[in-house]
């Protein structure tokens, strides 16, 4: 993250009050841009990173607040051993190059996932990485790593279910906010917008919870050529949307007109 190139001229049209304050993204086709131009899959991981660069960039240059990336997913665990190996030595190198200007740039530095089924190093430099960039941040980075929407519900149902049978939480008094707050997310807004890319239209087990009022995009642009311009499409998209949560447009622009409202 490295000082960029100025924004493209697209990034004029966005509304710096209606951003979103987390964006979420699954980050797929790296597989098959390499393979469209007789690449081993693991030159698409490698031309992917140069989009979160840029798109980590670009998010702390706006002001978002919050951006999570879909790295590695539980099921990813079953792709050939080779592949899995670039993948955790991808990761470590992007951890160690980037370390020194997610600091500058004050992002905070998060995994989320299972992560004790992470190789022990891998491990060892996200504790580094976390630890270092800590310090007034202006924007969190969460990535999620050996990540699974199903699983985490069921970690945070667990959780709930120990403290009920030690007798330090009645079950009436279980809500939402209760679970949410044993969630890998837990110090973590919902997110607002949720992009995949590839042409893909599902969650694939992400964010299962969080994103049940989260406004969806899907593009057919592979993750390898998903940069800032198409980012900003994306944000410009997601400015263009109402958003009632359940209510009636009335009710939201009363909302959004009584005093201390936010957006």
């Amino acid at each position: 993250m490295r000082p960029g190139p100025p924004l493209p001229e697209s990034a004029a049209s966005l509304d710096p009050h209606r951003l979103p304050r987390h964006v979420a993204i699954i980050m797929d086709g790296n597989g098959r841009w390499a393979q469209r131009r007789g690449l081993r899959r693991v030159r698409g991981h490698v031309a992917g990173a140069e989009s979160v660069r840029a798109v980590v960039r670009l998010a702390r240059q706006v002001g978002i607040s919050y951006l999570t990336l879909y790295a590695f997913s539980e099921e990813n665990w079953q792709r050939p051993a080779p592949e899995i190996r670039a993948l955790m030595s991808l990761l470590r190198r992007y951890l160690r190059q980037e370390l020194a200007e997610l600091r500058d740039n004050r992002i905070a530095f998060r995994a989320l996932g299972q992560l004790h089924r992470l190789p022990p190093a891998i491990q060892q430099e996200i504790a580094a990485a976390q630890a270092a960039t800590q310090q007034d941040p202006r924007m969190v980075l969460a990535v999620a790593l050996s990540y699974g929407g199903r699983s985490e519900i069921i970690h945070a149902v667990r959780q709930l279910a120990r403290e009920v049978k030690a007798g330090e939480l009645d079950p009436e008094d279980i809500q939402p906010e209760l679970l949410a707050a044993r969630l890998y997310t837990r110090d973590m807004p919902d997110p607002d917008l949720l992009i995949r890319t590839s042409g893909e239209f599902r969650l694939s087990n992400f964010l299962l919870w969080q994103t049940a009022y989260t406004e969806l995009y899907f593009t057919d642009t592979l993750w390898p050529d998903f940069r800032e311009e198409e980012f900003i499409q994306a944000l410009l998209e997601y400015q263009r949307r109402d958003r009632r949560f359940g209510l009636t447009q009335e009710q939201v622009e009363r909302l959004s007109a009584a005093p201390g409202a936010s957006r």
